[in-house]
């Protein structure tokens, strides 16, 4: 079974969005823009169309070095 984080703050395209997590951690760091959104693991969780997920909250970007 994949365990699934709702998105919560960050770049308006993803925020409120559901992405697949594995394995599932504290962080995630999900490419975007020619950089990184990270995200840290709250204590919440969210019922959606998908199940119950867990809540990442935003957090910092990263920029990729050229």
């Amino acid at each position: 079974m994949t365990t699934k984080a709702l998105l919560e703050g960050g770049p308006d395209d993803l925020a409120g969005t559901t992405v697949p997590i594995v394995p599932p951690g504290q962080e995630l760091k999900i490419p975007h823009t020619g950089g990184y959104e990270h995200y840290k693991v709250t204590t919440r969780h969210e019922d959606t169309t998908e199940g119950r997920v867990t809540v990442y909250r935003w957090w910092e970007r990263t920029e990729v070095a050229e």
